[in-house]
């Protein structure tokens, strides 16, 4: 074997090793080269090396079939090693599949159409050079490296020393040891997506695959008692974007935000509110916020992205029906949409409003454009509350704190400015559009986006209203990991507001604890939250606490 010959075979070989172990550049969505084994690359060039033993070298057909397996794998190592580095959660073909071409074309509004053009040629170009780079490997180990290998004794042992370290480490014999040698296949990615499209295309799996909703189909057999509680008070449902743990545990947001979290104690103070808190687990990471929405909605445990899909196709009642069965007028207010929803249908709300109906002619706040504070401003604007008007029910998930936290509106008390075309000034909205969004380090942004919407949530809750509300605060999920840090958890801060101190103490005996701070242990899923929320509002009072 000559010294050309190696050096094309260890070159190829390396290369497509490189392609199926590589690792992410932590924080970013790039990708470094990892040297250790990839299981599929080393089971690959085993069957290759069967292969050119059995029927010869590689036809130009089975050549091609062979680089497009390869390239599907490389893609979903890629997807396998960012989503969890950025996200924190693992990778889902199924469910990130629908969202990334959404979060794109959000994306694309931002930049002249000639952008997005270059984007999509130079992904193009990428992707064509990676094919084609991977048809030479796989060419150059067929052609080349298998037959020489076939015939050389030291080849041989090695290849059987790769396999058999390859074996150990799946087998978890040693893991302690073998960890260094062989990343973690891809392949178990694949598999998992195969058999939760499995449970959604067979006929029967989705009644088999979705948990019955018990608590909401016995909220609504006596819907006012299920609510008597609240006494014909309006009930507001606030998601807060990206609202975690994090925000109390964090070493360095934590103390950042002691500040502006007694600043808003003072505020419900001023106003006569009081606030229990608790923790719960949200029922995703970093993203795909609609698993959290509605787990708590409809009361079923969502954390399976796939049970989110599936549910949407039947008429399961939500928390929404159970209002207004009781009476109420359910709305949703959605200002991170601005294109239509269908899906809108399954929740039940009497009104739907997203961001094309709240005309902000303010400066565009990044990917989002509406900031939260004036979300709440212009509703309120635009149906107005009077003492004798029925009852309502408000789901509002905020979008101003999402990723990439930036730029951080200011603070506007004068909450009608926000109903103008100048809610900031001149000089405030030039300094906005021109923000720089540091991806690489949002955590500062983070903390300022909670310190304002700590600030704006205080003076909204001082701000009059025509008849007394009851808040529920909920955060949606933790920040991606690369703020949050790795392998943080899964919980989630959640407040009950309300002047209403026996309301209160009703909480309180359920496991929240009086202020604002919460306090462990987490009392269960979001979807348990809804059992919980259920048990405060109805008649008889709780008797026991869930602690």
């Amino acid at each position: 074997m000559n010294a050309r010959l190696v050096l094309r075979s260890l070159l190829a070989l390396a290369l497509l090793n490189t392609l199926l172990s590589m690792k992410n550049w932590w924080p970013t969505p790039g990708v470094l080269p990892d040297a250790r084994l990839a299981p599929e690359a080393v089971f690959g060039w085993v069957l290759l090396l069967a292969w050119v033993a059995w029927r010869g070298a590689l036809s130009a057909r089975a050549l091609w079939a062979m680089t497009g397996v390869v390239l599907l794998f490389v893609l979903g190592r890629y997807f396998d090693v960012t989503v969890p580095a950025l996200f924190g959660r693992p990778v889902n073909l199924y469910w990130d599949g629908q969202q990334i071409p959404t979060f794109l074309w959000v994306s694309a509004r931002d930049y002249p159409w000639w952008v997005s053009v270059v984007f999509v040629g130079v992904l193009l170009a990428v992707l064509a050079v990676l094919l084609l780079a991977i048809r030479w490997a796989i060419g150059v180990a067929a052609r080349e490296a298998a037959p020489a290998a076939l015939r050389a004794r030291w080849t041989w042992a090695v290849t059987a020393l790769a396999t058999l370290t390859v074996i150990v480490h799946l087998a978890q014999w040693a893991p302690s040891v073998t960890w260094h040698a062989v990343t973690h296949p891809v392949s178990p990615t694949y598999v998992r997506q195969a058999g939760l499209l499995a449970n959604a295309l067979l006929p029967g799996r989705v009644q088999r695959v979705l948990p019955p909703s018990n608590t909401i189909k016995q909220a609504l057999a006596q819907p006012q008692q299920s609510l008597a509680a609240l006494r014909g008070r309006d009930f507001k449902l606030i998601f807060l974007e990206s609202y975690g743990a994090m925000a109390f545990e964090h070493p360095r947001a934590a103390p950042a935000l002691t500040r502006a979290r007694a600043r808003l104690a003072q505020d419900l103070q001023r106003s006569g509110h009081r606030v229990a808190s608790a923790y719960v687990k949200a029922a995703t990471f970093a993203g795909a916020s609609e698993l959290s929405h509605l787990s708590l909605l409809s009361g079923i445990d969502l954390t399976d992205p796939l049970r989110h899909d599936l549910l949407l196709t039947t008429d399961r009642p939500t928390l929404s029906h159970v209002f207004r069965a009781a009476g109420y007028e359910t709305v949703g207010l959605y200002p991170a949409l601005s294109w239509d929803w269908p899906e809108s249908r399954f929740y039940g709300f009497d009104r739907f409003l997203d961001g094309r109906d709240l005309d902000w002619r303010g400066p565009a706040l990044g990917y989002w454009k509406i900031p939260d504070q004036y979300s709440l401003v212009k509703f309120e604007a635009l149906h107005p509350r009077s003492a004798t008007a029925p009852p309502r029910f408000l789901f509002f998930p905020t979008i101003t704190t999402h990723l990439p936290f930036g730029p951080v509106p200011p603070y506007q008390p004068d909450w009608e400015r926000l109903l103008s075309s100048d809610p900031y000034g001149a000089e405030e909205s030039q300094r906005l559009l021109a923000s720089f969004v540091d991806w690489v380090d949002m955590l500062p942004n983070y903390i300022g986006m909670f310190e304002w919407t700590y600030q704006w949530l205080g003076g909204w809750l001082q701000r009059p209203e025509p008849r007394e509300s009851v808040i529920l605060l909920v955060g949606d999920h933790q920040p991606a990991a690369s703020v949050s840090g790795a392998g943080s958890n899964w919980d989630v801060p959640v407040h009950i507001v309300t002047r209403d101190p026996a309301l209160i103490e009703r909480f309180v005996a359920l496991g929240f604890t009086p202020g604002l701070e919460p306090r462990r242990p987490v009392l269960g899923g979001m979807h348990d939250l809804t059992a919980l929320l259920l048990r405060a509002l109805a008649e008889p009072p709780p008797a026991t606490a869930l602690r």
